[in-house]
């Protein structure tokens, strides 16, 4: 006869713990802190500086939205809710300031977005080294002039005696008077703002094409790709993700317009193409100290670079798949 068999009971099962991460897990940054706190007390200057400068100061904003008087509360004296929106909403001139804002904005993205990209991809082709570091120095120069001796450049060469009116008048032409010609402002200030960003946008781009794996042109070659080939379908995807990151900062700052050179080179005869936002509201603070319709109108601008660059964030990441964040 045989044994009766043997019933094994089931397993307990474990004990279930509530979901969260490892005590050791939590630990990490603070063992991190510890062992390497020389390096992060590096940052404290730069986040004292974004602190005092640039997080402090957007408590500001509220005199949008209350009376400011000089010499009274930096907060305002009292509460007007959107009074000043409406104003600049209802004022011509603010949309006249608006739509140069636009074209203006547009323009210099037009040009001074692509164009480092097709430097950068010239110089890359070029092989003499010392002809490319030529390039490379006479194009990045200009960048490091002050913004006040390019304007000083650009009204000097296109004064009435200046060098582009002598050669005008040796061709048996008239004097053009540039500077005063509404219709000039707008070639003047992209002509000049290429000039001086090209050459300094091309960096970023040099130094990305520099990580591009030489057996992919090596393939491309074998299978009978020409250079334009090479460039289509190798070299531009592999700078795409700082095309992309480098266009949502520039449309962040879509807004923005170069305000300090505008301001150096605009007069009351070119507010017709020339007054940007920046520049009126400037003119409106403190020429005319309406700080709070100034800072109503700033604040509208803020408003737009953010919803920009959202946008463009938000359309990069689910065409392209590279984003910011």
């Amino acid at each position: 006869m045989s044994a009766p068999a043997t019933v094994t009971a089931p397993a307990p099962d474990p004990p279930t713990h509530p979901p969260g991460p490892p005590r050791a897990a939590r630990r990490t940054w603070r063992r991190a802190l510890r062992r390497d706190w020389q390096l992060y007390s590096l940052a404290i200057l730069p986040l004292l500086f974004f602190l005092i400068f640039r997080y402090l100061p957007m408590l500001g904003n509220v005199i949008a939205f209350r009376r400011f008087q000089p010499g009274g509360s930096i907060f305002g004296e009292y509460w007007v809710g959107l009074r000043y929106v409406k104003m600049f909403l209802a004022d011509p001139t603010f949309w006249n300031v608006f739509t140069n804002t636009l074209v203006l904005g547009g323009l210099t993205l037009l040009f001074c977005f692509p164009l480092p990209i097709v430097l950068a991809l010239l110089l890359n082709e070029v092989r003499a080294r010392r002809l490319k570091r030529f390039v490379q120095s006479v194009s990045y120069l200009p960048h490091f002039l002050s913004i006040v001796i390019v304007a000083a450049m650009v009204m000097q060469l296109l004064s009435m005696d200046g060098t582009v009116n002598s050669l005008v008048t040796s061709a048996g032409g008239e004097a053009v008077p540039f500077l005063q010609r509404p219709e000039w402002f707008r070639t003047i200030y992209i002509s000049s703002e290429v000039w001086q960003t090209v050459g300094w946008g091309t960096i970023l781009y040099l130094a990305a094409l520099t990580t591009i794996d030489e057996d992919l042109y090596e393939a491309s070659r074998i299978d009978g790709a020409n250079r334009w080939r090479q460039t289509w379908h190798v070299t531009l995807p592999g700078i795409r993700p700082t095309m992309v990151t480098l266009l949502i900062l520039n449309i962040g700052t879509f807004m923005a317009v170069g305000f300090e050179k505008i301001l150096l080179l605009y007069n009351p005869l070119t507010y017709p193409t020339a007054d940007v936002i920046s520049t009126y509201l400037f003119r409106m603070g403190f020429g005319s100290s309406n700080f709070s319709y100034a800072a109503a109108i700033g604040l509208f601008e803020a408003v737009i670079g953010l919803i920009l660059v959202l946008s463009a964030n938000l359309i990069a990441r689910r065409t392209v798949g590279t984003s910011l964040w």
